[in-house]
């Protein structure tokens, strides 16, 4: 780089840094104006709001939320070694989704037609389309390649431990990791793109982009359990979010760890390629099999309603276990893992076409959808929450011979923010 590039980049790291500063300064008053209409994360939306969710509270939004129909999911790496420089990125990031989740875009009276808008414009006259805006801290944000680059490493909680290679990954690095997480969730594709947009804007020259995915769930009633792209009903059994005990017990982090982590919690993400022309193949009988629930209702195998009982003891007149012992839902389940339980919150993905080695004879080349699950979820601990479930699932799973995992990424996700704080402000305290 010569001096005129060195000139250039200083000019535009100091130009995004007073606007972040500006924005941090200003962060007091437009927070208070943005969330009057809510007064905690659990109150009711008034109806003239009823297209949002509420962005300051005791818990970030997009966790315990009801799932939406599209997200996306978004990885960034640090450029920046200033802590200053970070503290500022995250004010702005703050004020930027308390606004963008409480306020629906307003056209410019006045725009300047030789300056760049400020605003995109993408989501002027559409409704805030219940989105949420999810911020985590991967491991390397505390410390990278042996150095402390933000003065946080003494506050990385035991919890966020990095995950330990799986039997069967095939993660690609592109596609692994982070410093910070961002994760837009609403019923409206082109508002989660938006908001994610304008997150990139506010971080040129601070953080870059690591690695994203876009998701989406299937068109279903409130109340009902989406299906996945195989065709079964996906996150049946679950932690209920409207169980404050359980919630506390198995999904928000407490007394155990850091108090910039209380009332938070840690998620996995996991983009996982599923052979679908593989498994269109399969007989219904071992789809079911694999499964271990029946397909259409999404009952237990032997049982009629979706919610009833996993039996896992119930046998045929054979004395062969209904649920067979390495089907996903024996695997997954409670009964199975000592108890353990995760929130899954998880989307279908779909990326188009691409050329994979196949999983099963003759093992060839071949082009085919590049799709699959973008399995998410949030424990009070991932070493007793996914790590623990899946190290047996990745062993014995049926599944595992139509999924693979390509991609993984572990982040800290810290308590909400009242108005005029930024997220994860107690862990530069």
């Amino acid at each position: 780089m010569n001096n005129s590039d060195d000139k250039k980049h200083n000019a535009t790291r100091r130009n995004f840094l007073t606007r972040a500063v500006v924005a941090a300064a200003a962060a007091p008053l437009a927070s208070q104006a943005f969330a009057k209409p809510v007064e905690s994360a659990t109150s009711a939306t008034p109806a003239s709001t009823s297209t949002s969710e509420p962005f300051w509270g005791k818990h970030q939004g997009g966790i315990a939320t009801p799932i939406q129909r599209n997200t996306y999911f978004m990885a960034f790496d640090m450029l920046t070694t200033e802590r200053t420089e970070l503290i500022a990125l995250l004010k702005a990031w703050t004020e930027a989704a308390a606004e963008m989740a409480s306020a629906p875009a307003k056209i410019d009276a006045h725009p300047d037609l030789a300056q760049a808008p400020a605003d995109s414009g993408a989501t002027i006259g559409l409704p805030n389309s219940r989105l949420t805006i999810t911020f985590g801290f991967g491991p390397t944000l505390f410390e990278k390649d042996g150095v402390d680059r933000f003065g946080i490493a003494k506050n990385r909680p035991a919890a966020l431990a990095d995950l330990p290679r799986f039997n069967g990954d095939q993660l690609i690095p592109e596609r692994t990791g982070g410093d910070i997480s961002i994760q837009a969730s609403a019923d409206d594709a082109q508002v989660v793109e938006y908001a994610l947009r304008r997150m990139v804007s506010l971080a040129y020259g601070i953080a870059k982009i690591r690695w994203a995915q876009n998701g989406f769930t299937a068109g279903f009633k409130a109340g009902e359990t989406p299906r996945n792209q195989m065709g079964f009903k996906d996150g049946t059994i679950n932690v209920p979010t409207k169980d404050p005990a359980q919630m506390h017990q198995f999904v928000w982090a407490g007394d155990e760890g850091p108090e910039w982590m209380r009332d938070g919690s840690y998620m996995v993400i996991r983009p996982i390629r599923i052979a679908l022309e593989h498994w269109d193949r399969m007989k219904l009988g071992f789809q079911e099999e694999t499964v271990g629930r029946h397909k259409y209702s999404g009952a237990p195998i032997g049982k009629q309603h979706e919610f009833d009982k996993l039996d896992l003891d119930a046998t045929d007149k054979d004395g062969n276990l209904l649920i067979a012992e390495n089907s996903h839902a024996r695997l997954a389940a409670p009964e199975s893992n000592d108890g353990a339980q995760i929130l899954r919150r998880a989307f279908n993905y779909d990326n188009g076409v691409a050329q994979i080695a196949e999983r099963w004879p003759p093992w060839h080349q071949a082009v085919t959808f590049d799709a699959g699950l973008l399995f998410q979820c949030y424990q009070r601990d991932p070493r007793t929450g996914f790590t623990k479930m899946f190290e047996k699932m990745a062993k014995f799973d049926m599944l595992n011979q139509f999924t693979t995992h390509i991609g993984s990424g572990l982040f800290a996700c810290p308590p909400g923010a009242k108005p005029g704080e930024f997220i994860g402000q107690k862990l530069f305290a």
